[in-house]
């Protein structure tokens, strides 16, 4: 049977797609038609975005949020908040097995084959694939790839894991990623980020905005998101990647709001390896390395 290809129109997101995420995970109303999970598997299901103009506003509101400078191209991972919203209109699909939210980001890898400017129209397809057991639980990719004039431009795979029923033996574990804890700087995050972040990126997971909100998903208090923080490692190196680049990252133990973490990178055989630590203990909230293309 061929895949189905639906065009999301807009942005998606908004309050409406928020209250759509959250519906499958409240008991009772979870089982009423047209919120309960019908799928087992990933559905043969491909979501586009056209003709998105790449706008100058936009980029300068979340490079002042991610710590990028101001410039005529966008930062390699903005155009996540493009695929974003494609992730979402899958996840929250009635045939897709898993509620969104709840859902774990594990990794996510970026290949960005040239830089994209502003003013550049570009478009996105997203769809999920290869589901898997993993030690805690089961694990998919969401792929997205986005194109300008029919070239591809920059290409995505986010590994998200839903958790329960793994296979402790013989799951997945995840890629494996360099330790770094030298030449470290420290950043300060203040309480407000995850708001700020959302208001950019579109992404308004309870979890990440207020004490009380991510408290209700069971976290102590509210979260920053795993795509500030690799974007803002991605800023303290930009300078030093060169124009086409894939860029890896795991994300490992969550900041919490408000927070003070040490950034530090270090060269490899093939670019950089880089980590987020916290500056209590020094273990890792991300690990991740770049390699030229």
């Amino acid at each position: 049977m061929a895949t189905e290809v639906r065009t999301l129109s807009g942005s998606g997101g908004g309050v409406a797609g928020l209250l759509k995420a959250a519906l499958p995970t409240l008991p009772v109303v979870n089982q009423l038609p047209g919120v309960k999970k019908t799928g087992r598997d990933l559905p043969d299901l491909a979501v586009r975005r056209e003709d998105v103009l790449i706008e100058r506003d936009q980029v300068s509101a979340y490079a002042a949020v991610c710590g990028f400078p101001t410039k005529d191209t966008v930062p390699v991972p903005y155009l996540h908040m493009v695929a974003f919203p494609l992730h979402m209109a899958i996840m929250t699909d009635q045939a897709f097995p898993f509620p969104a939210i709840g859902t774990v980001h594990l990794e996510n890898r970026i290949l960005s084959h040239r830089p994209v400017a502003i003013g550049e129209t570009v478009s996105a397809v997203a769809k999920a694939e290869n589901l898997r057991t993993h030690s805690k639980g089961r694990v998919f990719d969401m792929n997205v790839t986005v194109e300008a004039d029919g070239e591809t431009v920059w290409e995505s795979t986010s590994t998200y894991l839903r958790i329960g029923k793994g296979d402790k033996e013989n799951g997945e574990r995840g890629t494996e990623f360099a330790p770094v804890t030298d030449g470290a700087a420290t950043w300060r995050l203040g309480g407000d980020l995850g708001r700020r972040y959302a208001a950019v990126s579109g992404d308004s997971n309870p979890i990440h905005l207020y004490p009380l909100t991510a408290k209700a998903f069971g976290f102590p208090r509210h979260i920053a998101h795993g795509m500030w923080t690799k974007a803002r490692a991605i800023a303290a190196i930009e300078n030093k990647l060169p124009s086409a680049v894939q860029i890896e990252v795991g994300f490992k133990k969550p900041i919490f709001l408000p927070g003070t973490v040490t950034f530090g990178a270090r060269p490899n055989d093939h670019g950089l390896d880089f980590a987020v630590n916290s500056a209590k203990s020094g273990a890792p909230h991300l690990l991740g390395r770049t390699t030229a293309l």
